[in-house]
């Protein structure tokens, strides 16, 4: 991983954690594993999807929205010191 991706992919846990925090966004705040694994399924089979259709765009954007939801799972297991997106 070249130095910018490191430093963009920092950024996107920091944001997370942002939204998460205390004066953060109170919908991302009230969320669990649980309500939002219905996002991380559908996110997943969207990615499926988009290599089905052989649709190099349309992969990039869902393996992004993809990796969006597995921050956000990271970023809940730090809270609970569980684990974090380093693990």
């Amino acid at each position: 991983m070249d130095k910018k991706t490191g430093e963009l992919f920092e950024k996107l846990v920091e944001v997370m954690a942002t939204v998460r925090g205390e004066n953060g966004c109170p919908w991302d705040q009230k969320q669990t594993h649980k309500s939002i694994k219905p996002y991380l399924i559908e996110e997943a089979y969207e990615v499926v999807e988009a290599i089905d259709d052989d649709s190099p765009q349309q992969m990039k954007e869902e393996l992004g929205d993809l990796l969006l939801q597995i921050v956000f799972h990271a970023q809940m297991a730090k809270e609970k010191n569980n684990f974090d997106i380093t693990d």
